[in-house]
């Protein structure tokens, strides 16, 4: 495996909780953090550079108080535009920087003039792939990790199946993988391990946590629906994500007959009610193991059992005889 050592040993289990669009609050990116894990802060979620540091600075504070006492204090990840003026990148890194965070992410974009500007901090730079393509861009701009999202997952996810993805990409990339999609359970970071990937990327399973960001609406239907309740589809977002059915129907959306976003810009196209995102979700296929809004530490707890019990399994019986 490649995860540096450095990130490694502040973590209880190989999980990063993803940084999403008004989902990621602090307080959920603290708890995740305090838990043992990654916790990631999407910087779109602040609407000034002054509340990100705010909200950078509370972190920083809540991680140095557990490390004085003892505790884990995990590791803080940043989601970066690629996009963003080299001023304005340049002024969020040096933010980052000074409050501890150790890992920077590209979702979406030319992750080339970020990950060179983050390199140049001290910073690492994890891009996220939903097919082989865009990870051989990303490893050709030097990035230190991909995040392979594969079917099945929420958000801007991809179609190619974990099985196929990762090892293709473990046989091309030497740096971290991180195995996106699907992903709700402690067996299932465990598989991605076996499969090849250095951490698996958790979305959907902390939505429906106590400290998350979400409605509380939104989070009643992480628990009641299933996948059966998702559909694919690029024609409410223009990119290929996976959308709660439910929650179309509830903004006027007819499910059958969505509406073609290519002749019109943003989200137009869409019923003035429909706000992707805010009352238009999205969920990965993991929601079929969602039954329950636990508080963070309690989910992270129980992801480490249940690896752990995942890691016990013995081989097949047969394997060297």
């Amino acid at each position: 495996m490649s995860l540096p050592d450095r990130i490694r040993m502040k973590l209880v289990i190989p999980a990063f909780c993803a940084p999403m669009f008004l989902v990621s609050t602090p307080d959920l990116v603290r708890e995740a953090c305090l838990s043992g894990i990654i916790g990631g802060l999407p910087r779109q979620n602040a609407r000034t550079i002054e509340l990100f540091e705010s909200w950078l600075g509370l972190l920083h504070e809540a991680r140095a108080r557990a490390e004085a006492d003892g505790r884990r204090s995990g590791i803080l990840a940043v989601n970066l535009d690629s996009g963003l003026a080299p001023e304005e990148m340049e002024a969020n890194l040096a933010l980052c920087v000074r409050y501890g965070v150790e890992i920077i992410v590209s979702a979406m974009g030319n992750p080339t003039e970020l990950t060179k500007r983050a390199h140049d901090v001290g910073l690492l730079v994890y891009a996220d792939a939903v097919n082989l393509r865009f990870a051989e861009k990303a490893i050709a701009a030097g990035v230190d990790g991909i995040t392979a999202v594969g079917g099945g997952g929420g958000g801007h996810s991809g179609a190619i199946s974990h099985l196929a993805l990762i090892p293709k990409l473990r046989a091309i990339f030497s740096g971290t993988i991180i195995l996106a999609g699907a992903v709700s359970n402690g067996s299932a970071i465990r598989a991605a391990e076996t499969l090849g990937a250095d951490l698996a990327y958790l979305g959907t399973r902390f939505i429906a946590t106590a400290e998350s960001g979400a409605s509380p609406e939104y989070k009643s239907l992480l628990v009641s629906e299933s996948a059966e309740g998702l559909m694919y589809t690029s024609r409410i977002s223009g990119v290929p994500a996976n959308w709660l059915i439910e929650s179309m129907r509830r903004v006027g959306l007819e499910p059958d007959n969505l509406p073609d976003p290519s002749a019109k810009m943003g989200y137009k196209h869409l019923p003035s009610a429909a706000k992707p995102w805010r009352n238009l979700w999205s969920a990965g296929q993991g929601i079929e193991l969602i039954d329950d809004v636990p508080s963070v530490a309690a989910l992270v707890s129980r992801l480490k059992n249940e690896y752990l019990a995942a890691c016990a399994v013995p081989p097949f019986a047969g394997v060297g005889d």
